[in-house]
């Protein structure tokens, strides 16, 4: 289990995280949802180690830690191919990184990307195909580091809706089959309730905990159940309501 303890970061005079206490389960999805701009970026910089822990603490697994760069694979928004690789050589980048033998990371890549759809792409360069083929292949990268836990920030946002819920159903392999412990950021209501088992709602800046859901309905889920309309209401009254107050 993630989990952390009374989080807060400034950057000089300005308060991006006033305090946040959040757990995340072992193999389970959890996802915030929170206004644009309201440090939920800030707080997996802070996790990863990219930015210098301020207060609070954090631990994994019941072990405090100081960041979870060892940990945590973080998949972020743009795909960040290297445009000179092949997709099967940025896919492998990870095992070469961390001196994995190349042969059965070779392998190991082949395998994902097939997996994943990019079965007879593996040479060609990320200027050669869509968006989602990249961002397909920024997943497998993030699969190939091995890691426990994956970071997500908001992996989905510059893609087209249909290629978008195509993509949501790769997401919940991660937990699904590879037994993944995840938390993804998304600006997408829907989005989240399709993903997630545990639902966390942020406010605008200095970043907070506004709510936790617990959602129980088994997945794939549908966008059209009633269950999950009600709820989508709710939480973009929530939201308003943080961006009026």
């Amino acid at each position: 289990m993630l989990e952390i303890s009374g989080l807060k970061h400034s950057f000089g005079e300005l308060e991006v995280i006033a305090e946040v206490d959040l757990r995340a389960p072992c193999q389970g999805f959890t996802v915030l949802i929170g206004p644009s701009g309201c440090g939920k970026t800030t707080l997996f910089n802070i996790l990863t180690g990219v930015v210098s822990r301020q207060r609070g603490r954090v631990f994994w697994n019941g072990r405090q830690v100081q960041h979870l760069e060892q940990t945590a694979a973080y998949m972020q928004q743009k795909d960040l191919l290297l445009p000179w690789c092949s997709l099967l050589d940025n896919a492998m980048l990870p095992a070469r990184m961390e001196g994995r033998s190349i042969a059965d990371a070779r392998r190991q890549a082949l395998k994902l990307l097939a997996r994943l759809g990019l079965d007879g792409f593996e040479s060609y360069l990320p200027a050669a195909v869509s968006g989602g083929m990249r961002q397909r292949c920024a997943l497998v990268r993030t699969l190939m580091f091995e890691r426990p836990l994956v970071l997500l920030d908001e992996p989905l946002s510059s893609l087209d809706a249909i290629v978008r819920r195509s993509l949501q159903s790769l997401l919940l392999l991660l937990q699904q089959d590879f037994a993944k412990t995840i938390v993804m950021i998304t600006h997408d209501v829907e989005e989240a309730l399709l993903l997630a088992d545990r639902l966390v709602i942020v406010s605008r800046r200095p970043m907070r905990v506004i709510e936790t859901m617990e959602l129980e309905s088994p997945k794939p889920r549908q966008a059209s159940d009633p269950g999950l309309i009600g709820l989508k209401e709710r939480i973009l009254k929530v939201l308003q309501k943080e961006l009026d107050s």
